[in-house]
């Protein structure tokens, strides 16, 4: 190789140069800082000598019948350095012809380290998969953990228990010693509840101080009282926290498999279920799910009756947050907001009754309202002079009938003076994977009519690169749980970063949710993602609020600033 090629090669890559018979020839200084090898050690050597034993027989027989027919061959290899460490190279490597033979001559190897991107990969496939602080699964792969013990209960004929934990007493403790207090007790309930369970069960957190028990040796009644009762036992032991004695008890409802035949998600709710009733019985206790006729499922129902009645009544509206490019000020859209105007209580969020409704067909009839009520906004402000783009979530039952492509096809020719792409619905990312073959095909479906697609939540499901590469939505939307704390937390503020990189390869337009200060807007900029909502930007405001204050919106200065 010509000096001049030889030393920019070695300023930039990682390179070698073998003989046919695989003895390294020629190594330069960054291959052997990465490897930890001297060049005495490596000339001469085989490059097996780099092997870390991940990669089968067939790996290394494929690379090499590439490279001996003349081809070229590209992929990523895991070395072992001379230390015994670890270290990951994105290789190429080049089977030089001798011009007069038309032989190989020699191989020239050029490599290229990502090791760091491949750490950052696999924190990002931990974390969406499991809670920081205690270490437990959460909710995401929870839903994993229960489908395997169904399928092994169903083959092994063996009952299951589902158990909704929740804390007797946590808020006191987070509202008298402080949320780092109430942190360190959430770890050490799951250290508790880790130690105490046997093997086949296991333990995951939802959110705040909720935990979900998978038990399997509850043969008979007696054993699961036992086991319920351990759990009861090890969660009221006093604590010591900071130096401080704490005492909380738990209440924990329970559903058994198989007399509560359902599906995974359904015992989870009946298990939540079970749970408020232990709760109103007097706490530090449990209840088991009467499968018949629970005293929840009747709350449930009254509720869903009393939404369904604000549909009918009117009392269903929205409000719209603006999406807006904080790079140019530009205003490109806003989100829908269910919002309940309820007689007594005032403007009610959703989060204070869709859940309920959530697992019932009235969700759809609501969806379909708000998907309405968008378009009729749109065609106003399309009179108006605003061509705004609107987005709207859809909720998982919504989405998953079979007749939704029909349905929201005649929900588009209700309002023709609206083009199909200024409607984006929004499904979260646990969704969409749920079903990725049913969810991918009623997308292309879909977009066929012209309907936009966004990603919501993303980052709280699983983040697989092969479900980024199916699901062919437009736009991904870092759930707001990590922008909000990349100002002070380093992992959300890689995780974040590593997101942003994995959408924007994928030619994913980016939109940061939750953004709440101007100093997230400046590191989402300097992240690579322009575009963001949030109250930093502007709260979710009634339609005929929305004119005047996209007219009187001036970003930032420190915004306009780094455009500048």
């Amino acid at each position: 190789m010509d000096d001049n090629y030889r030393a920019a090669v070695d300023a930039a890559a990682i390179f070698s140069e073998t003989d046919l018979s695989g003895r390294i020839t020629y190594v330069n200084e960054q291959f052997c800082s990465i490897s930890g090898y001297s060049r005495e050690e490596l000339l001469g050597a085989n490059h097996r000598i780099l092997n870390s034993g991940l990669h089968d027989s067939a790996f290394f027989y494929g690379m090499w019948c590439a490279l001996v027919a003349g081809k070229v061959w590209k992929g990523e290899i895991c070395n072992r350095a001379k230390d015994g460490s670890l270290y990951w190279v994105d290789s190429t490597m080049v089977p030089l012809i001798d011009p007069a033979s038309g032989r190989v001559r020699k191989y020239v190897s050029i490599r290229f380290d990502v090791t760091e991107k491949r750490q950052l990969l696999h924190t990002l496939q931990w974390r969406v998969g499991h809670d920081v602080l205690t270490g437990l699964p959460n909710r995401a792969y929870l839903s994993d953990l229960l489908q395997q013990a169904l399928e092994f209960s169903r083959s092994e004929d063996k009952p299951l228990a589902v158990c909704m934990l929740d804390l007797d007493g946590f808020k006191a403790v987070n509202d008298g010693y402080g949320h780092a207090s109430g942190d360190l007790l959430l770890v050490e309930v799951a250290a508790r509840l880790k130690g105490i369970l046997r093997g086949g069960d296991a333990v995951a957190r939802l959110s705040g101080d909720e935990f979900v028990l998978i038990l399997r040796h509850v043969q008979a009644p007696q054993a699961l009282h036992a086991a319920l009762e351990r759990v009861l036992n090890a969660i009221a032991a006093p604590y010591v926290i900071r130096e401080r004695e704490v005492s909380v008890s738990a209440s924990i409802g329970v559903t058994l498999f198989p007399v509560d035949n359902e599906d995974a998600d359904t015992l989870v709710r009946h298990a939540d279920q079970a749970l408020y009733v232990a709760k109103q019985s007097g706490r530090n206790r449990y209840h088991l799910f009467d499968v018949s006729l629970d005293r929840e499922v009747k709350a449930t129902h009254q509720t869903v009756a009393r939404v369904r009645q604000a549909l009918i009544s009117g009392e269903l509206c929205l409000h719209y947050q603006p999406k807006v490019n904080m790079r140019t000020g530009q205003v490109l859209g806003f989100e829908a907001l269910l919002r309940w105007q309820h007689p007594l209580k005032g403007l009610v969020t959703p989060a204070d009754f869709l859940p309920l409704v959530e697992r019932t067909d009235l969700i759809v009839d609501i969806g379909e309202w708000v998907i309405a009520q968008a378009m009729a906004q749109m065609q106003q402000w399309q009179v108006a002079g605003h061509a705004w783009p609107v987005s709207v979530n859809i909720a998982a039952r919504h989405f998953q009938r079979g007749d939704f492509v029909e349905r929201l096809e005649r929900l588009l020719a209700r309002h023709p003076a609206v083009a199909p792409h200024m409607l984006d619905l929004e499904i979260v990312e646990s969704v969409a994977i749920e079903n990725i073959q049913r969810v991918s095909q009623c997308l292309e479906a879909c977009q066929a009519l012209g309907v936009q697609f966004s990603l919501d939540d993303f980052g709280t499901g699983y983040s697989s690169l092969s479900y980024l590469k199916r699901l062919r939505t437009r736009t991904i939307k870092i759930d707001k749980s990590f922008v909000r704390d990349i100002l002070h937390d380093h992992d959300d503020l890689a995780l974040t970063q590593a997101v942003i990189s994995l959408a924007q390869a994928f030619g994913r337009q980016v939109v940061a949710e939750g953004l709440e200060t101007v100093e997230h807007g400046l590191v989402m900029m300097d992240l690579g993602c322009d575009i963001a909502q949030g109250y930093g930007i502007a709260r979710p405001m009634p339609p005929e609020a929305v004119i005047e204050w996209e007219a009187n919106y001036v970003q930032p200065p420190q915004w306009r600033a780094v455009a500048g």
